[in-house]
């Protein structure tokens, strides 16, 4: 494997138009509807996998018609699946992402399957077999992320680099992931994420305070492309014009570009333009995998 992607993978419910709920059976009607891959590792994966590495998912799902569906999804993108042990009742995650005409979102997601991951997952064996370990949605599994460190300090120890995408945490307690941080070669946050994760509203100095404890930074910065902070200094690049249909994924699509220049053996300050590319073309369509770049794309 060029990448090992750990985390999670379910359908998402794309739903579009009037969608801002109003009870009292209401009846909306709606413009769009898809159902796509969802869950931030699994769309990284895909990410991956379209821009040509060898990539392989690390994730839990159940025996219903949502893990049937997410793991064809998986399978027509060309993504290697390895699958935890689960208990048989345990459905398979689901979100439904509600997608008005403002521009604005709402994510209402069933764990089921998700949290299921656990460290001991990742074994000596997978991280021999990989050049590079991702790992996404840390808080939505907080089993995985109990010993995380662990998982890093091995897969340092073996050769293997890594990176981390927390992504948003549903409680909003944001607790403190120091400890995978001094183990993790690149964290992937978004500006409020960054934010969220230190305590510190500038982002220069939050991203600073984890370049002192050994980890490079690279935040997505919405249509402004990308910045990253490391020992090199910092960088930037910036977004991609496009025609907007859906921004569902964008920021796993952006890892996945990411991911794709760094195993190219591009600097930082390079692969961050790939990834503020393929993070954008990843919008031209609904879902998170519908419109991902291919290297080509990135290398135009």
């Amino acid at each position: 494997m060029d990448v090992l992607v750990v985390g999670d993978a379910n359908p998402d419910l794309v739903l579009r138009g009037d969608v801002r709920p109003r009870f009292g059976q209401a009846e909306q009607l709606l413009t769009g509807a898809d159902l796509v891959l969802g869950g931030s590792a699994a769309i990284t994966a895909a990410g991956c996998a379209r821009l040509g590495l060898n990539t392989t998912l690390l994730t839990a799902l159940g025996d219903d018609v949502f893990g049937a569906i997410t793991r064809q999804r998986l399978e027509e993108r060309g993504v290697g699946l390895l699958l935890a042990t689960t208990a048989p009742e345990i459905p398979t995650g689901l979100s439904v992402i509600l997608t008005p005409d403002d521009d604005d979102r709402s994510i209402l997601t069933l764990p089921g399957t998700i949290p299921a991951l656990r460290p001991e997952d990742v074994t000596d064996e997978h991280l021999a077999a990989t050049r590079h370990v991702h790992v996404a949605s840390l808080y939505l599994q907080p089993g995985l992320a109990a010993g995380l460190a662990g998982v890093f300090a091995r897969a340092r120890a073996a050769g293997v680099t890594t990176s981390l995408d927390t992504n948003w945490d549903p409680a909003e307690r944001w607790d403190s992931i120091t400890d995978i941080l001094e183990h993790t070669d690149v964290f992937l946050p978004n500006a409020n994420e960054l934010r969220a994760v230190t305590g510190e509203q500038d982002v220069d100095k939050a991203a600073v305070m984890l370049v002192a404890r050994g980890t490079t930074v690279v935040m997505k910065n919405g249509a402004a492309g990308a910045r990253a902070w490391g020992p090199d200094g910092e960088s930037s690049a910036p977004g991609r014009t496009v025609d907007v249909a859906d921004t569902t994924g964008a920021g796993d699509s952006f890892n996945a570009g990411f991911l794709a220049g760094r195993l190219a053996g591009l600097p930082v300050a390079e692969a961050i333009r790939w990834a503020a590319a393929a993070g954008s073309l990843s919008t031209r369509a609904a879902g998170g995998t519908a419109a991902q770049a291919t290297r080509a794309d990135l290398e135009a």
